[in-house]
């Protein structure tokens, strides 16, 4: 089954997953093409239930995926050849160094040889990775490493990018790096979905944020329907964030949700 040209980078309708409770429940959202999309929730809100089914690493007991139109139960090859999914903890092949583990991937994805290694050799430049463009990666920090991974989910120029919590263990030069090629790719027409527990980074580059808690959509739109959405004009996205998880009986799971942001790393981790 083809995409469809004019369709979201993501349709899901009615998604449900439950393991001893349920963890997704009747989930429904539609991400537009081109679009920056954040999703925050607190400890155990599905975050990252919903996208590793997005990316087929996990079925759905119930509901529908489409990306880019291809339904992903129907055709879940095709759906994953226009994405590419980044996982929190980088999983790169420790004795390959980044070219080789490139070329890797590319061969994966049964690219041609020479533009594989244009594409290699661009990544690994805006990502600032050219000084260890031939050293393995074993001896490499977490920060490298998601740089790595992330060159990798691009090589192969998917039309839509999930990544979860992708700035954990960057630097500050490094976190700039990597916003700037996302915002780079979204310009380009390119679909991303983010995680991510530093709010401010969702209030600046997100085109549109949803607040999802227990498997559930509270809201969503960008910061300024939000804010009219809560009533709370001028009201930054931390004090919606709270505002709308402290609604939410249990939220965090019997931890409290501090209204001055003392937990809230731990509660959107």
């Amino acid at each position: 089954m083809s995409a469809v040209s004019d369709a979201p980078a993501l349709a899901i309708r009615h998604l449900k997953k439950t393991f001893e409770e349920p963890a997704v429940d009747d989930l429904s959202l539609t991400i537009k093409s081109g679009e920056f999309y954040a999703l925050l929730g607190p400890n155990g809100a599905g975050k990252t239930t919903t996208l590793r089914m997005v990316a087929g690493l996990l079925n759905a007991d119930a509901g529908e995926i489409a990306i880019c139109g291809i339904d992903t139960a129907k055709d879940p090859i095709a759906a994953k050849r226009v994405l590419a999914w980044v996982p929190d903890e980088p999983m790169i092949y420790d004795k390959l160094t980044p070219m080789e583990y490139l070329a890797f991937v590319a061969g994966l994805w049964s690219m041609d040889g020479e533009v594989a290694r244009a594409k290699a050799d661009q990544l690994i430049d805006v990502l600032g990775l050219s000084q260890k463009a031939h050293e393995r990666c074993g001896g490499f920090s977490k920060g490298m490493r998601q740089k790595v991974a992330l060159a990798g989910a691009l090589i192969h120029e998917p039309k839509l990018i999930i990544l979860d919590e992708p700035l954990t263990g960057l630097d500050a030069g490094s976190a700039r790096q990597v916003k700037a090629v996302l915002r780079h790719l979204v310009s380009q027409g390119v679909t991303v979905i983010m995680t991510t527990h530093i709010l401010e980074v969702a209030e600046r580059m997100a085109d549109r944020i949803g607040v999802i808690a227990k498997g559930r959509l509270l809201a969503e739109g960008t910061l300024e329907e939000l804010r009219n959405t809560s009533g709370a004009h001028g009201a930054t996205l931390e004090d919606i964030f709270l505002q709308l998880v402290e609604e939410q009986p249990d939220t965090a799971q019997g931890a409290p949700v501090d209204r001055h942001g003392a937990q809230l790393a731990g509660a959107l981790a």
